[in-house]
Parts: C-alpha cells; structure tokens; sequence
C-alpha cells in the first residue's frame, strides 16, 4: 500500500478575496473551507491550499500547473474567463501567438499567473501523465 496517495497543492495569498475570485470564478475551481490560514478548493479531484499571509513574494517559476486535452481550446476558454496568459522574450524559449511554446518533443506548455504573480502553467502531453486510477 503507498504511503504518499493524494497530493495536495500550495500557494500564497495576501489578498484573499481577489484569490477567491480568481480560483473560483476564473479557474472554475470549487471553494470547498475558508478559514483564517487558507482558503481550500476542489481543483478537479486535487486539494487546492490558498494559504493567507500578511506579506508574500511569489517564486519566479511555475508553482502549478495543469494538463489539458486541448491547448489551444484551454486557453480560449480560460482567456474569456479573464486569465491572461504570459509572453516571455527569451532566445530559447520560441512562444506562438498564443503564448504557446512547443519545446520539440510533441508537448506543449504555456503559463499564467494568479493576482498574487504565482506562475501557472497549462500544458498539452503527446502522452498523458495523469495518474491510472486503480
């Protein structure tokens, strides 16, 4: 039997309200407790931790992220909901008009952020690596 069997998901608030705006109504996930450290939402079967904080600065990296059947159709979707999606000027990293970067391999990925500047990603597998249910 494995010791480790559902992950749950962190990341930093110091707005609350905007937070419950953006995860609720942006995202589309379910605000299942509120209480005075966190708020807790149902990210499609994953606990989701918003954890409150007088103060916060947010990693540069992406913290969460997502896969999605259709990229493309993700990003219509989440864009007419309000999201934003990022734009990065790096030589390395090619994005299309979208803000999709596809690194070769047949995946594609392409990130967001949350009020608070939390990175976000969606991201599109050649091969699926969403876990078998048993």
């Amino acid at each position: 039997m494995p010791v480790l069997t559902s992950m749950i998901g962190f990341v930093v608030t110091s707005d609350p309200e905007k937070a419950k705006t953006f995860y609720g109504d942006r995202l589309g996930f379910r605000l299942l407790d509120e209480d005075d450290f966190a708020l807790v939402f149902d990210a499609n079967g994953t606990m989701l931790r918003v954890a409150k904080a007088r103060e916060f600065k947010p990693a540069r990296n992406t913290v969460l992220g997502w896969e999605v059947d259709d990229i493309r159709a993700a990003i219509g979707e989440l864009t007419s909901r309000g999201v934003q999606f990022e734009r990065y000027d790096l030589p390395f990293m090619k994005q299309d008009e979208l803000g999709v970067s596809s690194p070769g391999n047949g995946n594609h990925v392409a990130w967001f952020k949350d009020p608070e500047g939390n990175v976000l990603s969606i991201s599109q597998h050649v091969r699926p690596v969403r876990r078998r249910k048993p």
